[in-house]
């Protein structure tokens, strides 16, 4: 009989657009929760994530990245994430050490420009909110290792870090050394989730975060961040398989022909590629079904931030 107590508790990951914040944490939970793509921006709401460290469970709040918010649905994504942030029991700040390194020697341009800004406000925000949090040196295997400690000792000083790990999500390094901190750091508690639940995502909004990642992925040059996913059916079909059925909304007719493609290939090459992962994550056959609307003002719309959990009154 095993007499260790069991641990429960939250840690908000929390970084600028791209910093690689989904990415860590499905490296953390070993299996897919949180959609990645090479757009800044992706994850809209916080995801939870639920991984096991011996008889910790630590469940992962992988949070939009916060920036510098010009519209209703970036104040709705920024305060989200500050939200996952106040609500949890430790903190992690993800940052992208490539970017932060170009920022230093003036080299830095567009996303690495945005990314050392918006890194720079984060710390603003932990030193007001009077919190501690654990820096991650983010994408460790594209820089020198002599130029992390210079890094590492200059965002250490700013007060708003408790102590410093260098991890690469991408492929794994120093994730393991992270992990173990988050587990020690979790409080006394029962397990909040079965053991073997790897994430909170309800399975119809799952599916529609998967679909709206496979848009961005094929068409992240020629779509900007115009579109939603909506799972409008999620019904059993025969013999233990399900049928979904889902809107693409886009804001604008001329970007229906980009969405459908030549022939309607596009979508065809979407749908495709959404219902094998579906299929793989529900582990059961998948019958996909994709249409594509224009909704010119999905992005103000009420119902569109309840359903993913935003704050419409921000």
């Amino acid at each position: 009989m095993n007499d260790t107590p069991t641990r429960a508790g939250f840690a908000a990951i929390l970084g600028a657009p791209n910093a690689g914040k989904s990415t860590l944490v499905n490296r953390l939970v070993g299996s897919k929760v949180s959609i990645v793509t090479q757009k800044v921006q992706t994850t809209r709401f916080p995801v939870k994530g639920v991984t096991m460290a011996g008889q910790a469970q630590i469940i992962l709040v992988d949070t939009p990245g916060v920036f510098k918010p010009r519209r209703r649905l970036d104040r709705a994504m920024v305060r989200a994430a500050w939200a996952g942030a106040e609500d949890a029991d430790i903190v992690v700040h993800l940052v992208d050490a490539k970017a932060e390194l170009a920022a230093a020697d003036g080299t830095a341009k567009g996303a690495d420009r945005l990314a050392a800004e918006d890194t720079a406000s984060i710390v603003d925000g932990l030193k007001k909110a009077g919190r501690k949090a654990i820096l991650a040196l983010n994408k460790i295997d594209l820089v020198r290792r002599d130029t992390l400690l210079g890094l590492s000792q200059r965002l250490f000083e700013t007060g708003a870090y408790a102590e410093v790990f260098m991890i690469s999500a991408k492929d794994g390094s120093g994730v393991d050394d992270l992990k173990a901190r988050l587990a020690a750091a979790m409080p006394e508690s029962p397990w909040l989730y079965p053991p073997d639940q790897a994430g909170d995502l309800p399975a119809r909004l799952l599916a529609a975060e998967i679909t709206r990642e496979k848009v961005y992925l094929r068409l992240h040059e020629e779509l900007p961040y115009a579109a939603a996913v909506e799972t409008t059916a999620f019904v059993e079909a025969k013999k233990g398989a399900v049928r979904i059925e889902q809107t693409i909304y886009i804001e604008r007719d001329s970007q229906r022909p980009i969405v459908l493609g030549k022939g309607g290939q596009t979508l065809k090459w979407i749908g495709e590629a959404s219902r094998k992962e579906i299929g793989e994550i529900l582990d059961r056959t998948t019958h996909l079904f994709l249409t594509v609307k224009v909704r010119e003002n999905w992005a103000d719309e009420r119902e569109f931030y309840t359903g993913s959990g935003l704050d419409f009154d921000v």
